[in-house]
């Protein structure tokens, strides 16, 4: 005897199959069109200084090369080097020196004496504070430019093929941190049946397993990725064990060590919790749960804050925490947004009061979200001038653009979830129970009828005879099909369940584009940062200008002979290199000499200096220095210390505009 199962139509699949396409679509059209404006990731430190300048001509072979980023950075042996014309190390190849003073970040590279004239290259390539590679090069000439043969990548670090799959990863590990946080979150906050539903446990699942795949490949990636930018070297041991000593590398192991935790959960939460009866147990074991997860979420969360913006820049100890609030918000909203939509497609026994718990934590996360986004973004952009001109401000404006948005279709969720009764979910309850009758408030076509008829019939026909097992699994699965059909059909019928997956519907298509702009906005240079970089890299880079600089200064160190007046003459007067006069005259007016003369010179609006000259006697109350290097241009202060005597001695000052 055979049997055919009855046909269900496209209904039960279709629209499910058609809406998770549609979010699919979309999210692989937005994140292509970010990837490919986005280029590589871009840099968050920046270099905003360097001595000898990009472009200068010196006299004479500085005795090293020194570099100043806006930013803590993390650098290796081979961080910064300086080719001959010949494309051979000019440097002494014993790695960065840290001349770091205060908030100025300055390193220095030591280079061989007597090197000959021509147009020396400096390459540089370091890790931002936040995690993201950065690097650079420019030329500078000693006597004379020259013909040179370094031929320098032009491809930027962190790009190429590597940079397009470690940002990917990037993006999955954000969108699995939100499934696992926010579809657990849902279950236990919103509707504890959840767990015993296997669309609930696959949705969980899966953002356990992108997360837990994300981070393995960027773990893997991380030396190419900063590095060399090929795929070969992501099993280089020696590159791995270094990736390890840094704070990235640490967060990607902890976050791993805290996916373990995660996975214990999610086997309690859907194994021991779900079949638990008891609402006593039930309730004492949600607690359990939701602190243990909630431990387990802030920590994984934490391991962003602690690699990236957060950890850098201003009041980052309030910063790091703050973030990881902000992060647990936005995973309860788009993750139970997520858990919502799967919920209403795939459920048929989904309630009221698991809506409105929903919308009651959706409203939660938006005011978290609010405080924390409104902090986070005064500390990262600082000023409306990089709140509009730059990258970040402009992505930042984009995204609060698509929270109105997404508020916006959520209030017309709001509405039909006021609507919403469970006439249908009872209903639904009803047949699983094996009801004989049809709820009230459906009319079944005829043809569902025959079909039901049909089955019934297949079924009797079936326990009467003795069918092989294989055919009462057959004839399971027959059943299983028409329960399936029935409750679709039940759940179709009540409009304002239709009415509500749609606007949720909407909701997460808005909710998917917001995903990936905020998922960019991490991999952006700060908007703050982005405009010191600009204004020191413009005052570094700035035309030579300005004229001698002549100062005059009347000193008295106290003991006999002690008064004076220090003239002092700067020519040109500008940024690189300068001649320094020093006169002294004596209280009659006549030329003065002393037993010891110091200048330094200080920028005190960057925290450069005090940079030391010692000049040479030249003549009866006349001291020369030549190849005084000016890094930049500003209100330079220009310190004169005189001594007169064994113990007669001062110090003066007078500030100065040079370049």
């Amino acid at each position: 005897m055979s049997a055919t199962a009855p046909y269900a139509g496209p209904s039960p699949i279709r629209r499910p199959v058609a809406a998770a396409a549609l979010l699919a679509a979309l999210l692989s059209l937005v994140f292509g069109l970010l990837l490919a404006g986005a280029g590589p990731a871009a840099a968050h430190a920046a270099l905003t200084g360097s001595d000898p300048q990009d472009g200068a001509v010196v006299d004479t072979a500085p005795k090293e090369v020194t570099l100043s980023f806006s930013e803590a950075i993390a650098v290796g042996d081979d961080s910064i080097r300086v080719l001959d014309p010949s494309g051979k190390r000019a440097d002494t190849e014993a790695g960065p020196r840290d001349l770091s003073e205060g908030s100025t970040v300055r390193y220095g590279v030591a280079l061989h004496s007597g090197l000959p004239d021509g147009t020396y290259t400096v390459a540089w390539q370091a890790i931002s504070a936040d995690s993201h590679p950065i690097s650079g090069a420019f030329t500078f000439s000693i006597g004379a430019p020259s013909a040179t043969t370094v031929a320098l990548s032009s491809q930027d670090v962190g790009g190429g093929p590597v940079g397009v799959v470690y940002d990917i990863a990037r993006y999955a590990a954000y969108a699995g941190f939100v499934l696992l946080v926010g579809g657990s979150a849902f279950v236990l906050a919103c509707w504890r049946r959840g767990a015993s539903a296997l669309p609930m446990q696959r949705l969980v699942v899966r953002g356990w397993l992108t997360l837990t795949a994300a981070t393995l490949v960027m773990l893997l990636l991380r030396n190419p990725y900063t590095g060399s930018g090929k795929f070969a070297d992501a099993f280089d041991l020696a590159g791995l064990q270094s990736v390890l000593d840094t704070k990235p590398g640490a967060a990607l192991v902890s976050r791993l060590l805290l996916l373990g935790a995660a996975a214990l959960f999610i086997a309690v939460l859907f194994g021991t919790y779900a079949r638990r009866e008891d609402e006593r147990e039930k309730k004492d074991l949600t607690f359990g749960l939701a602190v243990g997860g909630g431990v387990v979420a802030a920590g994984i969360a934490a391991t962003w804050a602690m690699s990236e913006h957060a950890s850098t820049g201003i009041q980052a100890s309030i910063a790091m925490p703050v973030d990881v609030l902000h992060l647990l918000a936005v995973a309860a909203w788009l993750g139970g947004l997520a858990s919502l939509l799967v919920a209403l497609y795939r459920t048929p026994d989904i309630g009221s009061a698991a809506v409105r718990r929903f919308s009651a934590v959706a409203f939660g996360s938006v005011v978290v979200l609010a405080a924390t986004g409104i902090y986070q973004s005064w500390r990262q952009v600082g000023s409306w001038s990089a709140l509009t001109g730059t990258r970040y401000g402009q992505l930042l404006i984009l995204k609060v653009a698509l929270i109105a948005v997404l508020l916006a279709v959520a209030w017309f969720s709001r509405r039909w979830t006021g609507r919403l009764t469970d006439t249908a979910t009872a209903s639904s309850g009803a047949e699983e129970e094996g009801a004989a009758t049809e709820p009230e408030n459906t009319a079944p076509a005829a043809s569902a009828e025959a079909s039901d008829a049909s089955a019934s019939s297949t079924a009797s026909t079936a326990s009467d005879d003795d069918v092989a097992p294989e055919r009462a699994a057959q004839l399971a699965r027959q059943r299983a099909v028409l329960t399936a059909t029935k409750k679709k059909r039940v759940r179709d019928a009540d409009p304002e369940r239709s009415g509500l997956r749609r606007s949720v519907l909407a909701e997460a298509a808005v909710a998917v584009v917001l995903l990936a702009v905020t998922t960019v906005l991490t991999s952006t240079e700060p908007g703050r940062t982005e405009e010191e970089a600009a204004a020191g890299a413009t005052a570094a880079t700035a035309p030579a200008a300005g004229g001698p600089v002549n100062l005059s200064m009347p000193f008295d160190t106290g003991g006999e002979n002690g008064k004076g007046t220090v003239r002092i003459d700067i020519d040109p007067g500008r940024t690189g290199s300068n001649d320094l006069h020093v006169w002294i005259d004596g209280s009659d007016g006549e030329p003065m000499d002393v037993p010891e003369l110091k200048v330094a010179l200080t920028l005190e609006s960057k925290d450069i200096g005090p940079l030391p000259v010692v000049p040479d006697r030249l003549a009866e109350g006349h001291w020369t220095a030549s190849g005084v290097q000016i890094p930049m241009a500003g209100e330079w202060k220009v310190d004169v210390t005189v001594r007169t005597s064994e113990i007669d001695q001062v110090t003066i000052d007078k500030n100065a505009k040079i370049g």
